[in-house]
């Protein structure tokens, strides 16, 4: 399977779909709401699905295959980098957000704010041991962009 022409796509697709999915049934099902960098970490995985989607849609093309697959290891990658600065802003290594946000979307009213949870990018919801969401993120998405990256230089046989 690791050496299927189609490996690369998959990986790519199933890694965003699976750390996306997390992190929507961490909100929806426990309970734990973003932060506005964790809404920045979601919108790589969601262009990575999409884009490994359509590599697969595209699979008799190889090169449009290949490309697209590359767009997406990119796109998780930028999902890991920026879950490193997150969580570097957790461990108070630098600096991060100073301005306030809200999850409101659409006009925003003043009853809108007060009744918004106060989520601060600084102080992590949960952790397992010292690694927050966030660098789990950032480690599980580097990790599957390495290995898709690794995938696409592979020689590969027919699927």
């Amino acid at each position: 399977m690791l050496n299927s022409r189609i490996a690369a796509p998959l990986v790519a697709l199933a890694a965003p779909l699976l750390l996306y999915g997390g992190a929507l049934v961490s909100q929806y099902g426990f309970g734990l709401h973003p932060c506005e960098m964790c809404y920045w970490q979601r919108w790589p995985h969601q262009a990575a699905i999409v884009l490994a989607l359509l590599a697969l849609v595209l699979r008799k093309n190889d090169g449009a295959m290949r490309a697209l697959t590359l767009l997406a290891a990119v796109a998780i990658a930028i999902s890991g980098l920026i879950g490193v600065f997150h969580a570097g802003v957790e461990y108070g290594w630098w600096e991060g957000l100073t301005t306030c946000s809200t999850s409101a979307s659409g006009p925003v009213t003043l009853d809108d704010i007060m009744a918004a949870p106060i989520i601060r990018c600084d102080v992590p919801q949960w952790t397992l041991g010292p690694i927050s969401l966030a660098g789990f993120n950032a480690i599980f998405s580097v990790g599957a962009a390495a290995l898709v990256l690794a995938l696409l230089r592979r020689p590969r046989r027919a699927a």
